[in-house]
């Protein structure tokens, strides 16, 4: 067969090398390599790869191509002639005075040739980019003819376009995983773009809370959203997203206190394959699939430290490394972050970053807990069921008017989130559109108001339930209920005031509106 039919056929078989898995180029190299079996005599072939300023061998064939070859690179700070000959895309022979007075060879202290070996380094180059170089060792004195390198040098044009192929391959790869991850985070937001807007609140503190959050959304601060466990933090971020400039970009979301700790730098930052053991494939990390849009960090007061830092510098200056890379990336990401602790305390322990902190929290969002909101009680309800029941396969879900007064007089310490489970356990349970009260078992928590007229148990009969009171009625004896519990305790810790989350000054208001006054003995 003529050497063109030969590089024809290799050509072909190469390029599907190239094709098949952008991941994995061993294969690909090996291929290239055992063509150089054909055309120049050597005890050494070495593939090395370009890794920043070092050149890293990836594959390597002869008699002398073993383990130490193999986990050898060099500095191209102590080869000026193979930079030179990088940047040149021309190759470079080595003589009897290089190994004797020059540089020496790339393989010396590994491998212990004699001097005046025959040695040669062909760049890989293409498109004028060179990716490493190809070299050619010979343990036997002498040098290659120019026949053999121009016969090396159109193989190793060949090798790089293949090279060049696969890393394009992988990065478009890359970029569907990007773009199908972008898809999913754009579907589950649309899905979420039903929940009760904070403008469309009867309570007037969570009102003003959305109208302050429509202020800040077209901006690019970073809004840190406080609030106890389940009171809609990661609402309140959607709508900020859906509010700002951003909107069409995905909104990523992560928390920080789900992950274990020894992955969750890979998963805020990507990694690249094999940086650590399970390393199998490069992984975008958060902070590239949010390019461009907002990045939703849930519970950050449990970021360790580390971590912290690296936060710090991507909102400071937009850059990161992936783990196992040392090459920057550069994003534009708005930052939104929630917790249920206080940070403060936490700077004190020394557990969070003080200047995190304030870069954080430069517009701070404060979201008050169900109980403070219970006229929001019914529309919650109302948004909740509506996406509850497109899940569930089920009809429009409505709940009786006993059972929502019965859920007004429960001070919900799980929140929003409490709310949520137990309607998705009643829409289960219910054999209509109807949800009623003996759906809801909430006899199990101390927090069940006393004195409603209703049993422990609720009966099935619709009939046979309590009847309805108002608002303030229910406040009322909420109230009662807890004072009686602290032996009318209002301020301090375990006081009524700490226990119904209001300030002392605003729970004796409401007590004094509502005909509670402290020194009246109230009954159990």
């Amino acid at each position: 067969m003529s050497t063109t039919e030969d590089l024809t056929k290799d050509l072909s078989r190469i390029m599907q090398l190239a094709a098949s898995d952008p991941h994995d180029i061993g294969p690909l190299l090996n291929y290239g390599l055992d063509w150089m079996l054909r055309l120049a005599p050597f005890d050494l072939v070495a593939v090395f790869l370009l890794e920043s300023d070092h050149l890293v061998v990836k594959a390597a064939r002869g008699p002398l191509a073993d383990a130490r070859v193999l986990r050898h690179a060099i500095s191209l700070d102590n080869f000026t002639s193979i930079r030179e000959a990088l940047a040149t895309c021309g190759p470079r022979l080595f003589y009897e005075e290089d190994h004797a007075h020059g540089e020496g060879d790339p393989f010396d202290g590994v491998l212990d040739f004699p001097h005046g070996h025959a040695c040669m380094v062909i760049p890989l180059c293409f498109g004028g980019n060179a990716q490493g170089i190809i070299t050619f060792d010979r343990e036997r004195c002498g040098t290659y003819d120019s026949q053999t390198i121009q016969l090396v040098e159109i193989y190793a044009q060949v090798l790089a376009m293949a090279i060049h192929q696969a890393a394009q391959s992988q990065l478009l790869h890359q970029l569907m995983r990007e773009s199908n991850e972008r898809e999913r985070i754009l579907r589950e937001e649309h899905q979420a773009g039903d929940l009760l807007s904070p403008l469309q609140s009867k309570n007037p503190a969570v009102r003003e809370l959305g109208e302050r959050a429509r202020q800040v959304a077209p901006t690019p601060t970073p809004v840190l959203i406080h609030g106890e466990t389940g009171t809609g933090k990661e609402g309140i971020a959607a709508f900020i997203h859906q509010w700002s400039e951003r909107r069409r970009q995905p909104m990523v979301k992560l928390n920080c206190a789900a992950i274990p700790e020894s992955l969750l730098e890979s998963e805020l930052f990507g990694v690249v394959k094999g940086a650590f053991t399970g390393a199998v494939k490069d992984r975008p990390g958060r902070f590239r699939m949010a390019n461009g849009g907002t990045l939703f960090l849930d519970e950050i007061g449990e970021l360790p430290l580390p971590l912290q830092a690296k936060l710090l510098r991507v909102i400071q200056e937009g850059t990161f490394e992936p783990v196992g890379s040392d090459r920057t990336i550069k994003v534009d990401v708005r930052i939104l972050a929630a917790t249920n602790v206080n940070l403060q305390e936490a700077i004190g322990e020394r557990r969070f970053r003080e200047d995190l902190y304030y870069r954080l929290n430069v517009f701070p969002v404060q979201l008050p807990p169900l109980r403070q909101r219970l006229e929001d009680l019914g529309p919650l309800c109302d948004s909740l069921l509506g996406r509850l029941g497109r899940r569930l396969g089920k009809p429009p879900l409505l709940l009786s008017e006993n059972t929502l007064a019965r859920l007004r007089q429960y001070s919900w310490p799980g929140n929003i989130r409490e709310l949520g489970n137990l309607l998705e356990r009643a829409a289960i349970l219910a054999r209509g559109s109807v949800l009623t009260p003996n759906l809801f078992d909430l006899s199990h928590s101390s927090d069940v108001k006393a004195g409603v007229g209703e049993s422990p148990t609720p009966s099935a009969d619709a009939s046979a339930e309590a009847p309805m009171i108002s608002l303030d009625e229910a406040q009322k004896r909420h109230i009662r209920m807890v004072l009686n519990r602290v032996n009318g305790k209002v301020y301090g810790p375990g006081g009524a005031a700490e226990i119904l989350g209001l300030k002392p000054s605003t729970l004796q208001s409401r007590m004094k509106k509502l005909g509670l006054e402290r020194k009246v003995h109230f009954e159990a």
